[in-house]
């Protein structure tokens, strides 16, 4: 507990801190009722405000230009392309192209040296510990949710498509069938803006994306882009005549690595979604121009990306009774929905929510962190092969393997098959559980549209080690876990036990942190690894409480009341009904629309 020292936490929360890592780590949170649970949670969550958010920012830079003056008083009130201006004493704060923060003390960060970095060797650890051996489903989610995952990431964060020049070659064993030998994987892109001589501190990376939860996978994260996408008229996207994504949009889309399906169906949905609310927009206001609807329009559809994702998609992967009550906590606060839409929002975030509360970034300014992205690495969620059936009475139209249906091939799904039966095939499927010997075989040898082929979950296991992510004992201790004393007490699987001993040559503490994460036990209702959800505790309010625009500027004056109204009256069900009006039956059955639909007849 020596992190306590750090300034930020008063006397009387250090005491209750202190107390909530004692009882979480003799009794586990999430042994206890929730009205006990809920306390040790609050208090594990601000230890974690101030001990376990660390700023890149103050390692020595170079050639970051200044940004622009803003032109006229348009950032005040609505986002930036590039998500500068949104907090407006540190205009560069949380902006594309700027560095990834730490969830860890810098001393912790530097990744190991190039001998070491390979121990042991990741496509070992991927075929031998990670290969799905048989599909095993998620079954109180649908894959729905694993495609809202990828969309929200394609939001948040990216390093970048690498540096092929500088490859890390990985050694391939005689009886590996992989072609290329020594394996090749691209190194992260060097920060450009950091010395190359400096050694003050561990490497630093850029978001390539804004850190806002911004939409910025619909908008585009600068003004080029955002023009391409928006008609210059109404403050409407691109669609269709059909209201679908038009073709050259799609064209560059399926070019981008990790483009499938999934991720069309989400763009249309919300694109559609923010079409509608210029519309409800312009019947208020007729006098606005293109620009103030777009605006204000994209101020609505951002926000409901951050109410989705907390109070539908998070619950529904970690359905235990505490947490869907605290994480619908940090959106409604604690009195919910129903009260606080009855006394309206008070400003005080554990009361009625963090929206209109005042923003805070506690102890650093506010980014992503290469943790949260590490934790974020859940590709056993996608399943290898898909049935894509009919609305109307369920029965199967076709049957596709992932690439089938991923780049390029995007296009010709889209074009044989109705949203309506894309989506009904999506929630009726389940995604895989993130576990161990679970991960996709087509991402074991994932062709990029480039051509390159990787293995990623080779590059997943590389790539946490080569961002300075520790491994998984010490991440557990400096997020104040138990670390796991024995690979029995790793995993209560003793066949899983057993192969990871085996792999890492019995060395607990040199156990990748993925791997960890994917053999403990996890809580009651958990998709994902109770390791994973510290980090979720950190961060989920983070991204809401940093922002202005889901705190002091989250009014009325700034969405208008009927942009307020209408994040209040929208769910993910809500938008899929009023967009493909066939589904509303099957999405009536269900409280969660990434909950399991139940098909015609079922």
């Amino acid at each position: 507990m020596s992190q306590l020292k750090r300034t930020g936490l008063s006397p009387v929360w250090k005491v209750l801190a202190s107390a909530a890592v004692q009882i979480d780590q003799k009794v586990g949170w999430d042994k206890l009722p929730t009205p006990l649970a809920l306390p040790v949670l609050i208090a594990l969550r601000k230890l974690y405000r101030w001990t376990n958010l660390y700023d890149t920012g103050t390692l020595p830079s170079v050639g970051v230009a200044p940004i622009p003056a803003p032109n006229g008083q348009r950032h005040l009130t609505a986002r930036t392309a590039d998500g500068t201006y949104n907090d407006l004493n540190d205009p560069r704060m949380g902006s594309a192209n700027t560095r990834f923060g730490r969830n860890v003390p810098l001393r912790y960060a530097y990744p190991e040296d190039e001998r070491d970095i390979m121990k042991p060797n990741p496509r070992v650890v991927s075929r031998e510990l990670l290969t799905r051996d048989r599909f095993e489903p998620a079954t109180t989610i649908n894959v729905l949710a694993a495609a809202w995952l990828q969309f929200m990431i394609k939001d948040w964060f990216s390093h970048g498509k690498g540096d092929i020049s500088r490859a890390w070659e990985v050694p391939i064993a005689d009886d590996d069938p992989w072609a290329q030998k020594p394996m090749l994987i691209p190194r992260t892109i060097a920060d450009q803006t950091r010395p190359p001589d400096d050694a003050s501190g561990p490497p630093t990376f850029l978001n390539t994306e804004t850190h806002w939860w911004d939409g910025s996978q619909l908008y585009g994260n600068n003004a080029a882009m955002q023009k391409r996408v928006r008609t210059g008229v109404d403050g409407k996207l691109v669609l269709d005549e059909d209201g679908m994504l038009p073709l050259p949009l799609l064209e560059l889309a399926v070019q981008e690595p990790g483009f499938w399906l999934g991720l069309a169906l989400l763009h249309t949905l919300f694109a559609r979604e923010h079409n509608a609310v210029c519309d409800r927009l312009r019947a208020a206001y007729p006098s606005w121009s293109d620009d103030d609807l777009f605006d204000k329009a994209r101020l609505v559809v951002a926000a409901l990306l951050a109410k989705i994702h907390t109070v539908e998609w998070t619950p529904a992967i970690v359905s235990h009774p505490t947490t869907v009550f605290a994480l619908k906590a940090n959106w409604w606060g604690l009195l919910q929905e129903h009260l606080t839409g009855l006394i309206g929002r008070t400003g005080n975030d554990l009361l009625t929510g963090i929206p209109s509360s005042e923003t805070d970034h506690h102890a650093a300014p506010y980014a992503l962190t290469e943790e949260f992205t590490a934790v974020y690495r859940m590709h056993p969620l996608l399943p290898d092969d898909f049935a894509f059936r009919a609305t109307s009475d369920n029965h199967l139209l076709e049957e596709r393997t992932f690439r089938e249906i991923a780049g390029p091939a995007t296009i010709g799904v889209l074009d044989r098959l109705s949203l309506a039966d894309l989506l009904h095939s999506f929630g009726t499927a389940s995604p895989g559980a993130v576990s161990l010997h679970n991960f996709p075989k087509f991402l074991q040898e994932f062709e990029r549209p480039d051509g390159k082929v990787q293995d990623l979950a080779a590059v997943d296991i590389l790539r946490i080690r080569e961002l300075g992510v520790p491994r998984y004992n010490e991440f557990r201790r400096l997020l104040h876990l138990k670390p796991a004393g024995s690979f029995e007490e790793l995993t209560d699987n003793p066949t899983w036990a057993a192969e990871i001993k085996r792999v890492y040559g019995g060395d607990i503490e040199r156990v990748d942190l993925t791997v960890g994460m994917f053999a403990e036990p996890k809580p009651k209702g958990f998709g994902f690894s109770d390791t994973a959800f510290r980090i979720f505790i950190l961060m989920a309010s983070r991204r809401l409480k940093s922002d202005r625009f889901f705190t002091v500027d989250y009014t009325p004056r700034v969405y208008t009341p009927e942009g307020i109204a209408w994040i209040d009256a929208t769910d993910m069900s809500a938008i899929i009904r009023r967009h493909v009006p066939a589904l509303a039956p099957e999405l009536g059955r269900v409280e969660n629309a990434f909950a399991p639909w139940t098909a015609a007849g079922g």
